[in-house]
């Protein structure tokens, strides 16, 4: 994490920032304004994303970046504590919402509001907030802000161009604020042309309860010593602009201050007129711009006669400390460039590409192909054997040897079941009707599903569930009953009390000398005993057996987080495993047919019924 910044300074080239709400072109300038600024790591951290989890794809110059996301706040700030910014997208409807969560989490400090319209009563409690915990509001309405060379909030600034022709790749001596997001961008310009440009720009906003003021802004300016020359944009309505011209006459603000307030013309204009912002409306001929821009005048701003002589007063300013030593011009570096993305750079021939699919798992691009990070010559001096390759592949794991073990043994006893069950029978099929092997192995692999092999999921996903609601086996037992629907993983058409299956035998005996706990199988075998009481074949069949020792595998195993375990029930990991190892089977019966060169004949009906004895286990 980064070394604490002085209370004067919101942004550092360290700043890193939480993105609220899915706004990937605004997320990709903050990329593109942090490559120029040949900052170390990109500025964002994780997006917030309440309808999606997952990952982002962005440009971080000519390669390409993974961003989190996540759907809540608490989780990106849980996972990411060293964002201490998050820029709000989120709508008006639900800006007071989230800017509250944020404010309560202790790691964020600054949050930049950009929706406009949030209701008047809500920006005010959200700005007491701020003020009662000691944090920074910008906005809402605004566009936000910039240290230039440093950090920048969403779409401050605009376009890359933009950045690059008002030189804010790099810092310069001016701390400027204003109201409005549009004159932030157009006062970037100005600046840049008569000074040394920008050191820090913040647009407060345009409501009429803004989060933060400008002297809020001015004020860190004053204590800031990089910045040796303060600028400011006010406009018509409110009596924002009054607290800085207090603060000027009580001499609290030092440092020269080039002043102008939007508006003029609205005194030749008949009636009250809003210009767009619901804080630009002059109620009072105090509130009026030529009112104001008087009062800088008489509290020693530098005022212009129009703004048309904003950029003047602002070289005027500059080359006075130029000349008194307070600045010291330092070489212009060279314009950073930035790669055109592919729709623009169709005609001029520079080309970025994005990628179709992303692979967290295994890499072929260099010397070595890498398995999760791994060298494939030490996957195979290692011995880990198929168990902890496929930890490797599907967990991105190294898993203990006893781990990788049981998913062997698993992939041994699901291998096959007989030619009868769906999976074979189908592929023995499409084999006999001239197929080839990888067409009837899918041909088989597509019947896996709830009523076949599917069942290890759902066994495993049920009693989970049912354990961790505290539910007892009985109570367990009937809930389903009450639900009408047979409990996944009970119940065997031949197996029994009598005659048990000694898979699952082998299955309980490898778990209970290996794993350091077997709850959820204590759980399940409570409800064996209740189930056989009523039928002696709806024992703990081999899937549910499967499903439900794997969940105890991880539970009991300090490589996997519950978040692991979550996975492997939504994703159908333990399907997986079905399917691999029934595919050893399937290919050994489409195998077979081709060795008696069998063919598929057409059958009377009554034959059909000789040919498909059997459907399922």
């Amino acid at each position: 994490m980064s070394q604490k910044r002085p209370d004067y300074l919101l942004f550092d080239r360290n700043t890193m920032a939480f993105v609220y709400g899915y706004q990937t072109n605004a997320i990709q300038r903050m990329l593109d304004f942090d490559y120029v600024c040949k900052r170390d790591q990109p500025s964002v951290s994780a997006i917030i994303n309440p309808t999606r989890a997952g990952i982002h794809k962005a440009f971080w110059g000519t390669g390409e970046i993974l961003l989190p996301m996540y759907k809540t706040i608490s989780d990106a700030v849980a996972r990411h504590p060293e964002a201490d910014v998050m820029v709000n997208f989120a709508s008006h409807r639900s800006a007071f919402e989230t800017t509250m969560d944020a404010l309560n989490q202790p790691s964020i400090k600054t949050v930049a509001v950009i929706a406009e319209g949030v209701p008047e009563r809500q920006a005010r409690i959200m700005a007491a907030s701020a003020k009662k915990a000691g944090k920074v509001i910008i906005g809402p309405a605004t566009v936000g802000g910039m240290v230039a060379g440093a950090f920048k909030i969403g779409n401050t600034a605009g376009t890359t161009e933009n950045i690059i022709a008002s030189r804010l790749y790099r810092p310069g001596c001016v701390g400027f604020v204003s109201k409005s997001g549009g004159m932030l961008n157009e006062a970037f310009n100005i600046i840049s042309r008569n000074s040394n440009g920008i050191r820090e720009g913040i647009a407060t906003g345009g409501d009429r309860y803004p989060g933060s003021t400008m002297l809020d802004h001015i004020m860190r300016y004053e204590a800031n010593l990089d910045i040796a020359m303060i600028a400011c944009l006010g406009e018509l309505g409110g009596e924002d602009e009054y607290q800085i011209i207090k603060a000027l006459k009580e001499g609290k603000i030092s440092k020269p201050l080039v002043a102008w307030v939007t508006g003029t013309c609205a005194s030749f204009l008949p009636g009250s007129v809003q210009f767009g912002h619901a804080g630009a409306k002059a109620d009072t001929a105090m509130e009026t711009a030529a009112a104001k821009n008087q009062a800088f005048r008489d509290a020693g701003a530098n005022v212009p006669d129009s703004f048309d002589g904003y950029g003047d007063q602002i070289k005027m300013v500059y080359d006075r400390l130029v000349a008194e030593g307070k600045v010291k011009q330092a070489a212009e570096p060279e314009a950073p460039k930035i790669p055109a993305d592919y729709s623009k750079a169709l005609s001029t021939g520079l080309i970025r590409r994005p990628t179709t699919f992303i692979c967290t798992i295994s890499d072929d691009r260099g010397e070595e192909l890498l398995y999760a990070g791994k060298p494939i010559t030490e996957v195979m001096d290692s011995r880990i054997g198929i168990g902890g390759v496929i930890g490797l592949l599907w967990f991105k794991k190294e898993l203990p040897d006893y781990a990788a073990q049981f998913i062997e043994i698993v992939i041994q006893i699901v291998a096959d079941h007989g030619p009868s069950v769906s999976a074979a029978h189908n592929a023995i099929v499409a084999s006999c009707a001239g197929k080839d092997l990888v067409t009837s192995l899918a041909s088989g692999l597509l019947t896996i599903g709830p009523r076949f092999g599917g069942a290890i999921d759902d066994a495993a996903r049920e009693f989970k569930r049912a354990s961790d609601s505290g539910l007892t086996p009985e109570q367990f037992v009937s809930e389903m009953k009450q639900k009408g629907i047979n409990i996944p993983g009970i119940g065997h058409r031949i197996k029994s009390v009598k005659n048990p299956d000694k898979r699952v035998q082998l299955l309980i005996d490898f778990a209970r000398r290996n794993f350091a706990r077997t709850d959820l199988l204590n759980y399940a075998l409570q409800v064996e005993r209740l189930t056989t009481a009523k039928k002696g074949n709806l024992i703990l069949n081999v899937d549910g057996c499967i499903g439900i020792l794997f969940i105890d595998l991880m539970s009991s195993c300090d490589t996997f987080t519950k978040q692991d375990i979550d996975d492997v029930l939504r994703y159908g990991y333990l399907n997986g495993l079905f399917a691999l190892g029934r595919s050893i089977g399937i290919i050994g019966h489409v195998l077979d047919q081709k060795r008696q060169g069998a063919r598929l004949y057409r059958h009377p009906p009554e034959d059909i019924a000789f040919m498909l004895p059997r459907w399922d286990e």
